[in-house]
């Protein structure tokens, strides 16, 4: 899977005059914690910098909530976005692979990544967008299992699979291999009649079967 499946299209964006006050109130309306910043002058939405809630939050006197409902004298706050944004931008491009983004996240120690096609800003994806992606790969498939079980490292696994899937008339819904420290892990998604067979004929194959988790 790549970024441009699971990132968010519909942007809401300020630019680098904008008042923090007013940035405050878009996040606070519109329950997000990020907002790019953009040059609008270039005309295609070429990104410069990003805030997030906790930026503006450190930017507040610490008497004053910048999201709290009831209202607060902030006319005195004359901060601007580019004065807190970040400028270090870290940005991928839509056809990105999904792991590739997280394993930037995860390096880098940021939560969001902005999406550029060419310099212009198309879209924006969260550790939570990761996450939701990761869910549909790995979530339990009604009426049936999620198999761990070890493989050799030169082992196809499809090649192990395929034929077993055909054999019992089970249907694949995904297939996942990992390395994991001096072992290979497989972790099949299937449905069908005949689960538990398939399960046993693995087992006898020589493989060890770590985990089957079941959904009735």
């Amino acid at each position: 899977m790549i970024i441009s499946m699971w990132m968010t299209r519909d942007l809401i964006t300020i630019e680098p005059a904008t008042l923090i006050t007013e940035a405050a109130a878009i996040m606070s309306t519109r329950h997000i914690r990020r907002l790019p910043v953009i040059d609008k002058q270039t005309g295609n939405l070429h990104p410069v910098g990003i805030i997030t809630a906790t930026d503006i939050l450190h930017a507040y006197p610490p008497h004053i909530n910048p999201f709290a409902v009831e209202a607060a004298d902030t006319s005195e706050i004359h901060i601007t976005a580019q004065d807190i944004m970040s400028r270090a931008l870290i940005t991928v491009v839509p056809e990105t692979p999904i792991e590739e983004a997280a394993a930037i996240m995860r390096n880098e120690k940021i939560s969001t990544l902005l999406v550029v096609q060419k310099i212009r800003l198309v879209g924006l994806i969260t550790e939570s967008d990761i996450f939701r992606a990761f869910v549909s790969m790995l979530d339990l498939p009604r009426n049936g299992a999620r198999i761990t079980f070890e493989i050799t490292n030169d082992e196809d696994t499809f090649r192990l699979i395929a034929p077993l899937a055909f054999k019992w008339d089970v249907h694949v819904a995904s297939l996942l291999s990992v390395q994991q420290a001096d072992r290979k892990l497989c972790m099949i998604r299937i449905t069908g009649a005949a689960t538990d067979k398939m399960i046993a004929e693995l087992w006898s194959s020589g493989h060890n079967v770590i985990n089957v988790l079941r959904l009735p």
